[in-house]
């Protein structure tokens, strides 16, 4: 196939959430929270092990009614919000507050950090004339996060799930995404963490690049294989 576009995942792909200490350690200094270090590390692993951090690890299990919303959570933004903030809830924490502060903090800029090639396979797809563009299952605008890394302006569309009620790996979202890039699927090429969700862009006839949803430090090049098949 003849590569004219390629679209990324957003999570595990082009960028990567914090970890819970550190999502955990943010809220509790904006809100003023005191902890010693032992809860701090405890409280943060037990947030994890709950999947209550968006972009981190998913729940160890689901409490049952919970269970529905998780399916679906990406297709609005009330569901999504509804969902994390429920699963952080199965953890007791000091204040009440924290649990609007930790949804709220995974949406800030400084919650994540781009893979090392993230910025450079970008530039170099639009130096090619590649169009490019992002198709995430999430609940709320990542434009802001894009934009503040220095990402958005190499990304020619963004196809988010909850913008549309349908989430990967639904062959509509791609096709929505295929269509606002202005190409076939047959041209496109899917690049994502998720061979499930990711790799339902296959369907349309689009080609998909697999990638290891790891710490940035830990997969510094895992983007540049979408150059050699761009040719």
């Amino acid at each position: 196939m003849t590569i004219k576009g390629v679209l990324f995942d957003f999570s595990g792909t082009l960028m990567r959430i914090e970890s819970p200490e550190s999502w955990l350690r943010a809220v509790l200094a904006e809100t003023g929270t005191d902890l010693a270090q032992e809860d701090v590390v405890r409280l943060a692993a037990e947030l994890s092990r709950a999947g209550a951090l968006p972009g981190g690890s998913s729940p160890v299990r689901l409490p049952p009614g919970l269970a529905a919303l998780w399916e679906e959570r990406d297709r609005s933004a009330g569901r999504h919000r509804e969902l994390y903030t429920g699963l952080a809830r199965q953890v007791p924490l000091p204040d009440d507050r924290l649990y609007d502060a930790l949804y709220a903090r995974h949406m800030a800029p400084a919650a994540w950090a781009p893979y090392p090639d993230a910025a450079e396979v970008l530039a170099e797809l639009r130096r090619r004339g590649i169009r490019t563009g992002v198709v995430s299952n999430i609940g709320w605008d990542l434009r802001p996060v894009l934009r503040a890394h220095g990402l958005d302006r190499f990304v020619d569309s963004h196809v988010l799930s909850y913008e549309h009620g349908v989430q990967k790996p639904d062959p509509r979202l791609f096709e929505i995404a295929c269509e606002e890039l202005g190409l076939a699927p047959t041209d496109v090429l899917m690049v994502g963490d998720d061979r499930t969700a990711d790799g339902g862009a296959t369907a349309l006839g689009c080609g998909y690049l697999p990638v290891d949803h790891l710490p940035v430090t830990e997969r510094p090049a895992g983007l540049r294989p979408a150059l050699e098949l761009v040719g």
